[in-house]
């Protein structure tokens, strides 16, 4: 190889002037995101974070990690990167909003063969739109061009959050008894798990992502399939910082209703929920219909249109939905707390009928 050492990393696949120009076209939304308790800007070897200046007089600290799984795939096969950053962001700080943390800052990792700056810039400035959305900076991450390793066009993703919430005030969930009300707030459609079955399932019916739902009228599968998780944050703080007590919190991704509600539950109790007591999104019907999956297997595996579960004492719930109603989400009263053991701690009633 000739010339300097740049020259020859860039011959070897490595682009280093690539990586630089990604940092300064994602600066200017990287600051956007930046809030009270941020110490330094892009570009350093870490970030330093002021719990003290954001607001905080005893915080616990609480870390998150996550992906986007195999719906990169989809995004990838249809050029459609534009709502995958939130999807990033909001599978981290999903997670700490169900202890009561709320989210400080975040950082991402970018993993790809070839680096194209415009692709990335599109990735990561919907990172930091996420990020400002929830109140959360941008602080930081890392772009690795690593030729050999990814197909051509193809990347990956990873998200690291910290949130803290005041000692004390944490989200556990101890507290939850027979008799308590469960709320269910609606996704935007099947997030961000499951879609290693889900790309299965539009193949086994001889189907492409650019082709139109069957389902739906104007939108393609694709459009359906890459809607970006939603983003609970804002409406749960504002409850949470209204005074108003919840018990529990479950964030419905990998594993679906029946596993990941058990979560929250303390020995000796669970949860009968109503499938008619919600709106089912078609794109979850169509699935379960064409691939002949079962409602437990449904359960199991999707949201099936409720993201997050909120367990409050019966006599809040009323106050409780009005308020997250107010703040944007679609809220449906789906249980309640019963007395439980043994492995079925979720029972869901009327699914059969109602996810046909």
């Amino acid at each position: 190889m000739k010339g300097n050492a740049g020259e020859a990393y860039k011959q070897a696949g490595v682009d280093v002037d690539a990586g630089e120009a990604l940092v300064e076209a994602i600066k200017p939304a990287a600051a956007a995101s930046k809030r009270a308790g941020v110490m330094a800007g892009l570009g350093g070897f870490g970030a330093f974070f002021d719990p003290k200046a954001a607001g905080f007089k005893d915080p616990i600290l609480v870390a998150t990690t996550d992906g986007v799984g195999t719906k990169l795939k989809i995004a990838i096969d249809t050029n459609r990167h534009e709502g995958i950053g939130q999807d990033l962001v909001a599978m981290c700080v999903n997670d700490l909003i169900v202890q009561g943390a709320e989210p400080l800052f975040f950082l991402d990792y970018f993993a790809t063969g070839k680096l194209d700056v415009a692709h990335a810039a599109t990735i990561v400035n919907g990172i930091a739109k996420a990020c400002q959305d929830v109140g959360a900076a941008l602080v930081g991450g890392e772009t690795a061009e690593m030729p050999g390793m990814y197909a051509k066009g193809d990347y990956d993703l990873a998200g690291f959050a910290v949130g803290a919430v005041e000692r004390g005030q944490q989200i556990t969930g101890e507290t939850i008894k027979p008799g308590d009300t469960v709320l269910g707030l609606a996704s935007s459609g099947v997030h961000s798990n499951g879609y290693s079955l889900v790309r299965k399932i539009v193949t086994d019916a001889g189907l492409k992502f650019e082709d139109a739902a069957p389902f739906a009228t104007n939108k393609s599968l694709g459009e359906i399939l890459l809607a970006p998780t939603k983003l609970y944050v804002r409406s749960l703080l504002s409850v949470i910082k209204a005074g108003m007590t919840i018990k529990g919190l479950a964030h419905i991704t990998g594993g679906g209703l029946t596993d990941n509600i058990p979560r929250v539950l303390p020995d000796g109790v669970g949860v009968t929920l109503d499938a008619s007591q919600w709106a089912m999104p078609d794109i979850f019907k169509w699935m379960g219909k064409t691939a002949k999956i079962s409602a437990p297997d449904m359960a199991r595996t999707f949201n099936c249109g409720i993201g997050m579960i909120v367990i409050v004492a019966a006599e809040d719930a009323a106050a409780i939905a009005k308020s997250l109603t107010a703040a944007g989400e679609t809220v449906y009263t789906i249980g309640q707390v019963v007395p439980a053991s043994g492995d079925d701690l979720v029972i869901i009633d009327n699914a059969e009928q109602n996810w046909a």
